[in-house]
């Protein structure tokens, strides 16, 4: 385990337990029910930030690095890394709290980026960050 391993990195944003009906043949939680965790998560944060809509424009890298068993309770960690004009980049973290022994693994990591959105879905301004 490198020292990036060590500890999540951002604010816990989503926690769901990994049920059977998430998994494949092969007993592990479909990699695709845990990007779409993540994208749920980049969107809380993102909007929570922009005060608005916000939409997925990007994943700009997806490493999985152990797999999500069922029965494991996967917590999504988000962190803010830049807020442009009208879109916002994310390192996003999926942990796991293993069933039988709390120990808790790094599983998936991720850049998104999300873009805030007007009523009629286009890109809209990101206020400045304030202090409330």
């Amino acid at each position: 385990m490198d020292e990036s391993d060590a500890m999540p990195k951002g604010e816990l944003t989503v926690r769901i337990p990994a049920m059977p009906a998430d998994a494949n043949a092969n007993g592990d939680i479909f990699g695709g029910w845990v990007v779409s965790q993540m994208d749920l998560a980049a969107g809380i944060r993102a909007a929570e930030r922009s005060r608005g809509r916000v939409a997925t424009v990007a994943i700009n890298a997806l490493v999985f690095k152990k797999p999500v068993k069922i029965g494991d309770t996967l917590c999504v960690y988000t962190a803010i890394d830049k807020v442009g004009r009208t879109s916002i980049t994310l390192s996003i973290e999926a942990w796991t709290q293993r069933r039988t022994s709390r120990v808790e693994a790094k599983v998936t990591e991720g850049t998104f980026v999300m873009v805030a959105i007007d009523d009629d879905g286009r890109p809209a301004p990101i206020p400045a960050e304030t202090l409330d």
